[in-house]
């Protein structure tokens, strides 16, 4: 009886309506789309769309806005984008991620008794990479003034109407936050009071900010006042930003705190603009950015399911269920021990992870019926002409840990069975996407992140430092391309995503939530080019998320970081006997409310010129489209 209902849930999944309703409805435009993760944010990029700018004049005004609201991020994080130029029709990757600081070595770490650097403070902290890579963005492919930009911006931090997601968060944090003078100014206005944080609702004033975008302002003005040009006075900002008044008083106050970050890391760093990676799955491009992020595993993801006919299986079936676990087990156990930073030896062997023939490979290893427990990295070394130095450390790749642990960081949404308000409580905060385009052919997404509350705000300069140094590891043997070093970046999370379908934009999307991000962008874009749905369909569809792999970001320990093998989290409306078809394949099910993660994306409907833009159902994230 149970195989038939099986079946039967197969045949039904299949055909996904293109009426469907969905909770919210989809945005439609034919002149432009702003999409990003709080309401007022979007509206700043609705602003700039009326006043003429272009996406990427939007997307910097979208993302200035949602540092300014601390949706997750400051501007003291980091920043990784996706641009497509439509006069050239090619994607550019922009990396804007900050790098380990002066004094961040192995040994100081260790000698401090950590298993991976920390979580929080001065300590967590990578340089600030979001200031230099939206003016990097805006002068390059923007066609408006900073001060224009960044006006919408300034106004929130002269003071805004805060949401409750965000001053409870400050309020749950404040017993950190008060370790740290600057973040408790800032954050804890009512210090002393039953409720120390505001409340929602409350005009939130950040005066120490304020002056800061000021302060860059004004240097623009005098640099075209001194007839320099819009680039010219836009990068004079910047440079304020690195090498003036303000990074003096940036690592004065990071110091103070206990930070390593010096006057000359900031001066040394600047974003890179890149080539993207991408691969042809069933004639469309699909765009990552390189190795130093996550963004590869979604790639060879969509390698191995090639060899597969997933539309045959049906949406969600257990059938599909467990072939898109396995080959997202399969990527991620890559991603684990080869991703790192690009710029520092050694190598990585991307070449050989993104070969079809090693995708297939790896497809090979799929049981048709059960869990693989030791899934482990291969080896792409023979993809590429070369051999793999590093057969000795694979043989003693650790793969399982112990106890129970949350499927993503605290800071982002949680997978784990808890009452709902406080899922969704989490599920809301994370990393934000920004996603725009307009009808020139300007796109833009954008997954910025770093700086999240918790916040340690370096000095009187209202910016919030990053956390990123917790994705390095201190052990060679787990990933030996993500050691840490002074001037190196961590192989991150965040993942923008675009498409081109011959050879023009077919999707641009991005999604929060830490090492699930390529898991539910995966998923979105085998909802829309498997299953047919909408794009606002495969923003809400429910999704799956894998916990066999190792934790990019939370806890200090190994077992806080180890994969656990077989935990597989499923959305609530998931039937029970898809559940128990995948309990017997192995598997340890937890559910979950909503499981999509709040996905944002534009579809780009050629047939009849328009927009689509799709905003997840999981949180505030929004979209305003004309």
């Amino acid at each position: 009886m149970k195989r038939i209902i099986f079946l039967l849930f197969i045949s039904f999944s299949t055909f996904v309506s293109n009426s469907q309703q969905t909770q919210k409805p989809p945005l439609h435009g034919k002149n432009w789309m702003a999409i990003t993760g709080k309401p007022l944010a979007a509206t700043a990029g609705s602003m700039i769309f009326q006043q003429g700018g272009n996406a990427v004049d939007a997307a910097c005004a979208m993302l200035a806005s949602t540092c300014t609201m601390w949706d997750v991020l400051s501007w003291g994080g980091e920043t990784q984008a996706l641009i497509y130029n439509p006069k050239t029709k090619k994607v550019i990757a922009i990396n804007a991620l900050g790098v380990a600081p002066t004094g961040a070595t192995v040994d100081f770490f260790k000698s401090k008794g950590y298993s991976f650097p920390p979580e929080y403070g001065p300590l967590a902290a990578i340089t600030p990479g979001t200031v230099g890579g939206l003016c990097h963005m805006l002068a390059q492919y923007g066609t408006m003034s900073l001060e224009q930009v960044l006006k919408p911006a300034m106004q929130l931090a002269a003071g805004y109407p805060i949401d409750a997601q965000t001053a409870n968060s400050m309020e749950r944090g404040k017993e950190r936050i008060k370790e740290w003078p600057y973040s408790k100014k800032v954050f804890l206005p009512h210090t002393g009071e039953k409720r120390e944080a505001p409340e929602a609702g409350e005009i939130f004033v950040q005066k120490e900010l304020l002056a800061t975008l000021t302060k860059m302002i004004e240097t623009e003005r005098a640099a075209l006042k001194n007839k320099k040009n819009r680039k010219e006075a836009i990068m004079a900002a910047n440079d304020r930003f690195y090498k003036g008044d303000i990074a003096k008083e940036f690592v004065r106050g990071c110091k103070e705190q206990g930070g390593l970050i010096t006057l000359e890391d900031l001066a040394k760093w600047k974003p890179i603009e890149e080539e993207p990676l991408s691969v042809n799955y069933k004639g469309i491009e699909v765009y990552k950015l390189q190795q130093w992020t996550q963004g590869p595993a979604l790639l060879q993801s969509l390698n191995i399911l090639e060899n597969f006919d997933l539309k045959k299986m049906g949406y969600n079936s257990s059938k599909y269920i467990h072939t898109v676990y396995q080959a997202m087990n399969l990527a991620f156990a890559d991603r684990d021990f080869y991703y790192g930073d690009p710029y520092f030896a050694p190598a990585e062997p991307i070449k050989g992870l993104l070969n079809k023939e090693y995708a297939k490979q790896r497809a090979a290893l799929v049981k048709s019926d059960l869990n693989d427990p030791g899934i482990s990295p291969g080896d792409p070394y023979p993809f590429e002409g070369r051999t793999n130095p590093y057969t000795e450390l694979l043989k003693k790749w650790n793969t399982a840990g112990d106890g129970e642990r949350n499927f993503v960081p605290a800071h982002d949404s949680t997978g784990t069975a808890m009452i709902d308000e406080l899922y969704m409580e989490r599920l809301w905060m994370g990393t934000t996407s920004v996603e725009a385009a307009d009808k020139d052919g300007w796109v833009v997404s954008i997954t910025p992140s770093g700086g999240w509350l918790p916040a340690c705000i370096a000095g009187n300069t209202g910016v919030g430092m990053s956390q990123r140094l917790q994705s390095f590891v201190l052990d060679a043997s787990i990933n030996p391309f993500n050691v840490i070093e002074p001037g190196k970046r961590p192989r991150v999370t965040l993942t923008p995503t675009m498409a081109l379908k011959d050879g023009k934009p077919f999707l641009s999307f991005a999604v929060q939530g830490g090492d699930t991000q390529d898991q539910n962008l995966l998923q979105f874009f085998l909802n829309m080019v498997e299953f047919n749905m909408t794009v606002q369909q495969a923003c809400e569809a429910a999704n799956i998320n894998s916990n066999q792999l190792w934790l990019s970001l939370g806890g200090t320990k190994m077992d806080d970081r180890k994969p656990r093998p077989g935990e597989i989290l499923v959305s609530n409306t998931t039937p029970e006997a898809v559940r128990n078809e995948l309990k017997i394949m192995g598997y340890k099910v937890t559910t979950g409310n909503r499981t999509s993660g709040p996905i944002n994306a534009i579809y780009f409907d050629w047939k009849h010129g328009s927009f689509w833009g799709g905003s997840s159902n999981n949180g505030e994230d929004y979209g305003i489209g004309w």
